[in-house]
């Protein structure tokens, strides 16, 4: 019997001990069919062609679990594009049929997962709350009087009432986190541009992020793993260089003063309050600073001409249907009507001079730990009065993209009156995505919290984030183990981390190996050749199991050591000479990801 909250550990087991993906697509089924809240979902997965995916995948790939996720079900907000189904943004008239699975779809379609519908939000994106949709508002799973929190409210709902695994949603000024909040998720919210907005209808496109609501920061972090890589075909899209932070006793900016407001949620106050505690506990430098100069920042996402990125997002569409929007929505669209390009200009030298003054906080402190929402309203009362309160949900949470930042909300525990979450996010640099996991894993651990709807649940030690070792081995991968590949999961399983991306020197040539499954290229040096270098990744191992891994390389590849554009020397995939003899050379495409791309069906 599943539990309650599918998490990825749970339903690995469950595949290992014999479950099939077709039986888990059964289960998923049952529950949508038997849940009480009519508004998470705007369209499914028809159920023969869920089947029929559950069935594909097992033709694909027949071993349980040998995809990094392997039948795993996931539901994804309705402002990103799943080819079969409609993308709305919640404004029907808006609706069209994507010919393309936006670029996070494909690459978790491509692990394994398994798409069981679009969820609902705040139309075009636009709220922290969940209830401006002409689909209904999804409810908190722990009271249907309180709002589910936006804008990806579906998003959140399905994860923690176990109908899905993970689920995307997009945040620009706090939608992947704020929802986490009151459903006691994890919410992770990459830095801008390391998860690729191919396919994803823009609200502030400079400043959008794809996210993703999970059980525990583990599942989470494996999830945007998959989804993360440059895409060229976004024109904000980044090479990431990960940063790092201290494993140990890190310092921790709280909140200090004046600038604690929790807009009289004594309950919400006291669990920070209780969260600053814990990470005390768990060896922090805890370390007042000063929030203003990152308030200022958040007040221009609405309050400056950044809202006129909403305007430019669906001008066109306002132009001919406005009697379409929801009412609040328009409204705040529309007061981007008010901005020039002056305004513009202006809002850009403000936020910079801004900027400059959360370096001075920055420098007293390796990350911060804010309230994910300082309180939470009923649907009643957020409707009542939708502007104001909607903008209390983001006090704390509004800054973080146009500062360039990573953040990762994660459970603190539960009212003593109400019985509803409430959550604390830690916010890092630009990249400090992988860096910020172990103490936010550490912190929701602490808090036994439990995980969606089951306050009891224990999370699973297999979902356990472990600070990155001192002694972790680099290895260089330049084929079936690349991200997205079908191998990559050998690298991740066992705790591997990717550094970076690169390309080697003009020196080695690139052969597509026959008879390899899956395929696999060879990589081999010649001297004599200079050509643009080939496509790599480097990742990080344990070095138990850097040994395992390289004890289980097939002949004829081996390690060595490999040069790197940039003159590096590091271990990784090299091919003995003779076995690319009768082998497709295929160095012109400058790597084995646009080879692939090249011989695929689609190509």
């Amino acid at each position: 019997m599943l539990p309650a909250i599918l998490d990825l550990a749970s339903l690995r087991s469950a595949y290992a001990a014999g479950l099939s993906p077709l039986e888990l697509v059964e289960e998923i089924i049952a529950r949508c069919s038997a849940s009480d809240d009519p508004a998470i979902f705007i369209t499914t997965t028809p159920e023969e062609e869920l089947r029929a995916a559950a069935r594909e995948l097992v033709a694909r790939a027949p071993e349980p679990n040998s995809l990094p996720l392997w039948g795993i079900p996931f539901a994804v907000k309705d402002n990103i594009d799943v080819t079969g189904l409609p993308t709305t943004a919640a404004c029907p008239a808006f609706a069209y049929h994507p010919q393309a699975d936006a670029a996070t779809v494909a690459r978790l379609r491509a692990a394994g997962a398994l798409v069981i519908g679009k969820t609902n939000l705040d139309q075009f994106a636009t709220g922290l709350n969940g209830t401006r949709s002409p689909h209904g508002a999804p409810r908190s799973v722990f009271d249907r009087n309180y709002v589910s929190g936006g804008s990806s409210s579906g998003s959140a709902v399905a994860v923690a009432a176990g109908l899905a695994s993970f689920s995307l949603g997009t945040d620009t000024a706090g939608s992947g986190r704020v929802p986490a909040a009151f459903n006691n998720l994890v919410g992770i919210k990459p830095t801008p541009g390391l998860v690729p907005n191919v396919g994803v209808v823009p609200a502030c496109r400079s400043v959008d992020v794809v996210t993703v609501f999970a059980a525990t920061v583990g599942d989470g972090l494996a999830i945007r793993r998959i989804m993360e890589g440059y895409d060229a075909r976004d024109p904000f899209s980044r090479q990431a260089t990960p940063a790092s932070l201290p494993a140990t006793r890190p310092r921790i900016g709280v909140l200090d003063g004046a600038e604690r407001e929790f807009y009289g949620n004594r309950q919400v106050e006291a669990l920070y309050d209780a969260a600053i505690e814990r990470a005390r506990s768990l060896g922090a430098v805890i370390v007042p600073f000063d929030y203003a100069p990152f308030r200022q920042a958040a007040e221009l996402l609405y309050n400056g001409p950044w809202v006129a990125e909403r305007l430019a997002a669906v001008k066109e569409f306002l132009a001919t249907n406005g009697g379409d929007f929801d009412p609040t929505v328009r409204a705040i669209i529309e007061g981007a009507k008010a901005y020039d390009a002056v305004d513009a200009f202006e809002g850009r030298y403000r936020l910079e001079a801004l900027r400059q003054k959360t370096k001075a906080e920055w420098e007293k402190v390796d990350f911060l730990m804010l309230p994910t929402s300082p309180t939470t309203y009923s649907v009643e009362e957020m409707q009542a009065d939708p502007i104001v309160k909607n903008s209390h949900f983001g006090r704390y949470t509004n800054f973080a993209n146009l500062l360039d930042c990573a953040a990762i909300a994660i459970p603190a525990g539960f009212d003593a009156d109400r019985h509803l979450p409430a959550g604390v996010m830690l916010v890092g640099p630009a990249f400090t995505d992988d860096a910020l996991a172990p103490f936010a894993d550490a912190l929701h651990r602490a808090a036994e919290a439990g995980m969606g709807k089951d306050r009891h649940m224990a999370l699973p030690e297999e979902s356990r984030v472990s600070p990155p070792a001192d002694d972790f081995v680099p290895i260089v991968v330049v084929g079936a183990h690349l991200t997205d590949m079908p191998l990559n999961h050998e690298l991740t399983r066992p705790g591997g981390y990717r550094l970076r991306t690169g390309r080697t020197d003009g020196s080695y040539r690139l052969f597509a190996l026959s008879g390899t499954i899956p395929p696999k290229p060879g990589l081999v040096r010649d001297p004599a050749f200079a050509g643009e270098g080939v496509e790599i990744e480097v990742w990080a191992l344990p070095p138990a199991a850097f040994a395992r891994f390289v004890q289980n390389i097939p002949a004829p590849l081996g390690v060595g050591k490999i040069t790197l554009d940039d003159a590096s020397c590091i271990t990784g995939f090299l091919c003995e000479a003779h076995a690319v003899k009768d082998s497709r050379e295929i160095t012109e495409f400058g790597g084995w990801r646009n080879y692939v791309r090249s011989i695929s069906p689609a190509a």
